[in-house]
């Protein structure tokens, strides 16, 4: 007689479950590997910072409280004696003076020249982008070589501009050591090398300007000027705002043309903050009066970046 189960066979499998008692081998080491890897990326920046940025701010707040005429360590400890000097000295104002008149001269100039420009080269011309390009070459060229190259153009005894003048029947102009003239010179160059800038930041504001509501407002009669002055310049018053505060602050930074065209003359006539600092620290031996007005043009440029920040906000909150 034989004995049948109702019940299946029974299966054993082997378990799959990971024996207990610690990681895969070699996970420690990877972890380690991966803590390690985002330095290596991290650290050459981190270096660069430190070396170019950090520590020379750093030098620079310690060195304006001292009367310091080489470099930190060597002078004496005056404290805000350097920031309260600033209130007697004249060429002080002569350089906030001359900052402002070249700051209003070159900034909405260039703007203007730029947006007339952009207009013009946004419509469909034959050879357009040869003069998007030309016109944005003296932005990408070294401020030295511009400074050289407009010296000899203006120069007054052998420039071409002089030498054109004399040509048509006119007098010859005292471009770079006549103070006025001086002045008005550099506004030419530095307006000459940033309307390509201008143009070129417009000309992308311009293209993203609905077609649809042009063509509506054409329809209805409306003349291209009523159609800038009522639908284009609304939508291009974000990109003018960060336009405003970059050629503001370029104009603060402005030096190497200065520097190589004029020095700062003829006597102080185009000596600028930038160009001040430069002479207290390496004309004067002034360097810790040098660092101290450093401190107060960083200031100045921290303020028009914190309303590019503010204006690149609403810019966005527009689109």
């Amino acid at each position: 007689m034989s004995l049948r189960t109702e019940t299946g066979p029974v299966r054993t499998t082997a378990s799959t479950a990971p024996p207990t008692g610690g990681r895969p081998a070699g996970g420690a080491a990877r972890r380690r590997q991966g803590r390690f890897v985002p330095w290596v990326f991290v650290g050459p920046a981190s270096l660069l910072f430190l070396g170019f940025s950090l520590i020379p701010i750093v030098t620079a707040i310690a060195l304006s409280f001292q009367d310091s005429s080489t470099s930190l360590g060597d002078g004496t400890w005056v404290g805000g004696k350097n920031f309260v000097d600033m209130g007697s000295d004249p060429l002080i104002g002569t350089a906030l003076r001359n900052t402002l008149v070249f700051t209003i001269g070159t900034v909405p100039t260039a703007m203007a020249i730029g947006l007339a420009l952009a207009v013009a080269l946004n419509r469909p011309l034959p050879g357009r982008s040869v003069f998007r390009a030309l016109f944005f070459v003296p932005m990408v060229a070294a401020g030295v070589v511009v400074g050289v190259i407009m010296s000899w153009i203006f120069n007054g005894d052998y420039g071409v501009v002089n030498n054109l003048l004399e040509a048509l029947g006119l007098g010859r102009v005292p471009w770079l050591t006549a103070p006025g003239w001086a002045m008005a010179t550099l506004v030419i160059v530095v307006v000459w090398t940033r309307i390509g800038f201008c143009m070129v930041i417009y000309l992308g504001a311009l293209q993203s300007v609905p077609a649809e509501l042009k063509e509506a407002a054409a329809i209805d009669g409306a003349s291209r000027w009523v159609r800038f002055r009522t639908i284009t310049w609304p939508l291009l018053r974000p990109t003018t705002s960060i336009l405003l505060i970059l050629n503001v602050v370029f104009s603060l930074q402005a030096f190497d043309v200065i520097y190589v065209m004029t020095g700062g003359g003829p006597g102080f006539s185009t000596t600028v903050l930038i160009q001040y600092v430069f002479r207290s620290a390496f004309i004067d031996a002034r360097m810790g009066y040098a660092a101290a007005l450093g401190l107060v043009l960083v200031a100045i440029l921290l303020v028009f970046t914190l309303l590019r920040q503010r204006a690149n906000k609403k810019a966005e909150e527009a689109i």
